[in-house]
């Protein structure tokens, strides 16, 4: 295929994402009509999962199920251009007339695509203003002379406008990635869990653009607990608790000498219908750093997917803050759909960023309305560019430190390219009783604010701190994988004053640490104790001695109801067994693997892009929604670009 001049080879580095452009002109139901089929890969002729269909010029999209199947629902009568679009594969279109009323069959046949970094190819693409109408021109502007694939993939994000790097303020909150500790010192390890998955998304959007993403941007258990995971065998039973306990103990896929411990909490999911009411306040940035198309106009695409999730009995209010902070829509009954999507296409974007009395009068609003056993929260939007007002890091969070003990929780939406002031939001959630995302595109959009609605917006535990005691008989040193900004101190656990991280229904959180076993060195040089440790809590003196000698580890959760002030506990005694791991934990350690080449963590040894695909195919088993497709095919792009540099090489000479 050719668009407008882009070579056919390019297909492969191509984005993921919907292609955020101007809808296509409504259409009454009779006049649309569907196209449904197949996408099929040409070696094999088998589906292939989580690519990318949709209708040229228009926001009508879908991804393909595990057999390759789509369907496209409302498509407008008429000859119109189908698109499938797949890192790995090369991109391809066809025709089709539209009968309305009727359904159209439209299969596609995809090849495999290599392509050569050091290639050059005749043509830059850079967004530009978009034809009067999307079925005239894609967004985009073509501009003629060389350059090399690297520069052409970043600026072909359909979804996101060109931004001025020259002037990228983008921020990033400074991660010490964990080292290990000698468990004769410290033989517990303390931290608050995280559901946020900002990072991965975030890392996503900097991949499929071409470039590296900064170390500080690299959250790896964020990347690991973005993606949903299957737990069929349980070490403690829900019971009258909110969710479930598993462990795991594997090798560790870059050090076999070492052990690979998976701690993994789950919390059911909750359907929609038997959600309880909600009490939601929209707080939406419209200052003028969010006037480009990767931002409000994304924004409003994105809550009227929200807004169809609605109940009658769900309220919803908007307010909006830019040089003040203003309420466009009083708390208002969710089936009012079109007067809530009224007040949200009036937004238009300018001025300067009042961000501290936004969250002040959102939390007025919230605190007025508020519903006695019902999910109240506050959804904030924005690039984080807070500059009026209360703007400080810490001014923020002390606003919303304030505010989290009301039973009102938060959860922040990240927006845009260029400005992101991830460590702003992301510190504004943690302290909120809530939860931090990024939404690159509709895509990401349908999957935090649809699919997992329930975990993102209705809390099912709070405060929900780990606990982790080592056995020196068994261990000598350990390492928590990721989590550097979420460690406590170990008095910590017992503290019910300590605010600590929400799990919401439907969520799970998977924790990863390498176990250095009792007997083998410890790695980076670290020198054993001239004195015996006194630290940690010691066993009852009845206990025999050897009475623990099998155990690896001893797990400790301990969280509060939504609405509750005491903490409850639960435990669990973990045997030093290595195992054949299950899929998810394979997976997730794949995850964990690409997050140290992205950071050249040293702890990454000889690990590989290459061990990384190979250990996700092992653990990729049944994918839906193509989520872990879209990873595997993310390591191929980051290799083939070679965003990963030689951090095998430098691990060895650390």
């Amino acid at each position: 295929m050719n668009i407008r001049g882009i070579p056919a080879r390019v297909g492969a580095l191509l984005v993921l994402i919907l292609a955020v452009a101007d809808p296509a002109p409504s259409h009454a139901q009779s006049e649309t009509g569907t196209v449904r089929g197949k996408v099929l890969a040409a070696t094999a002729n088998v589906g292939v999962a989580g690519a990318q269909v949709f209708l040229a010029g228009t926001t009508i999209g879908t991804l393909t199920d595990a057999e390759g199947g789509y369907s496209l629902s409302g498509v407008p009568a008429g000859e119109r251009i189908v698109t499938v679009r797949l890192i790995g594969y090369r991109e391809t279109s066809r025709s089709v007339t539209v009968t309305a009323g009727q359904t159209v069959t439209l299969d596609f046949t995809v090849e495999r695509t290599a392509v050569r970094i050091e290639e050059t190819i005749e043509e830059t693409i850079v967004t530009g203003v978009a034809a009067a109408t999307p079925e005239a021109a894609p967004p985009f502007t073509v501009l003629r002379g060389p350059s090399s694939i690297s520069a052409s993939v970043r600026a072909m994000s359909l979804a996101r406008p060109f931004h001025n790097t020259d002037h990228n303020t983008e921020s990033y909150a400074r991660i010490e990635e964990n080292d290990f500790w000698l468990v004769s010192a410290s033989p517990l390890s303390t931290f608050s869990i995280d559901v946020d998955r900002a990072s991965y998304a975030n890392v996503r959007r900097f991949i499929q653009s071409g470039t590296k993403p900064p170390v500080d941007a690299v959250r790896i258990e964020e990347m690991i607990n973005y993606f949903p995971y299957a737990w069929d065998v349980w070490d403690v039973e829900a019971g009258d608790h909110p969710f479930q306990l598993l462990t795991e103990v594997w090798d560790a896929p870059w050090k076999p000498e070492h052990r690979l411990v998976r701690v993994g909490l789950r919390a059911p999911a909750v359907e929609t219908e038997h959600l309880p009411p909600s009490n939601l306040v929209f707080l939406l940035d419209v200052s003028g750093s969010m006037n480009w198309p990767d931002k409000l106009p994304l924004l409003k695409k994105a809550f009227a997917l929200l807004v169809d999730q609605l109940r009658p009995q769900d309220q919803v209010a908007i307010v909006v803050y830019a040089g003040a902070a203003g309420l466009v829509l009083p708390s208002t009954p969710g089936n009012r759909r079109g007067k809530i999507l009224e007040a949200v296409e009036r937004l238009e974007a300018g001025g300067s960023t009042a961000g501290g009395a936004g969250i002040a009068l959102a939390y007025d609003v919230a605190r007025t309305h508020f519903i006695e056993g019902g999910n109240n929260r506050v959804i904030l939007a924005t690039d984080g560019d807070f500059n009026v007002g209360a703007s400080s890091d810490g001014e923020m969070v002390r606003l919303i430190e304030e505010e989290r003990d009301s039973g009102i929780f938060l959860t922040v939406l990240g927006f845009g390219t260029g400005n992101l002031k991830d460590s702003k939001m992301e510190q504004i959630a943690d302290h909120g009783n809530g939860n931090f995302h990024y939404v690159d595109g509709l895509l990401e959009a349908r999957k935090v604010l649809v699919e997992e609605m329930g975990g993102t917006l209705f809390t099912v535990a709070k405060d929900v701190k780990l606990q982790v005691e080592f056995n020196p008989a068994r261990a000598a040193a350990y390492r928590l994988i990721g989590y550097e900004n979420r460690l406590l101190a170990d008095e910590d656990f017992n503290d019910d004053t300590k605010d600590a991280g929400e799990l919401g229904a439907g969520h799970t959180v998977t924790a990863l640490y390498e176990v250095v076993p009792a007997g083998l060195p410890v790695p980076r040089g670290v020198d054993p104790l001239r004195y015996e440790s006194t630290a940690g809590p010691q066993p009852p003196v009845e206990t025999a001695p050897g009475a623990f000698e099998d155990e690896l580890l001893y797990v400790k959760v301990r969280y509060k109801d939504p609405d509750g002030s005491e903490s409850r506990l639960l435990a669990h005694a973990v045997a030093d067994r290595s195992r054949s791991p299950s899929r998810s934990f394979r997976f997730a350690a794949a995850v964990a693997g690409f997050g140290m080449l992205l950071r050249d963590s040293p702890h990454a040894g000889r690990f590989t892009p290459d061990d990384v695909i190979s250990l996700a195919e092992g653990g990729r088993g049944d994918d839906p929604r193509g989520y872990r497709g879209e990873f595997i095919r993310l390591v191929e792009a980051a290799r083939d670009l070679d965003l990963l540099g030689t951090a095998a090489e430098e691990g060895d000479q650390r």
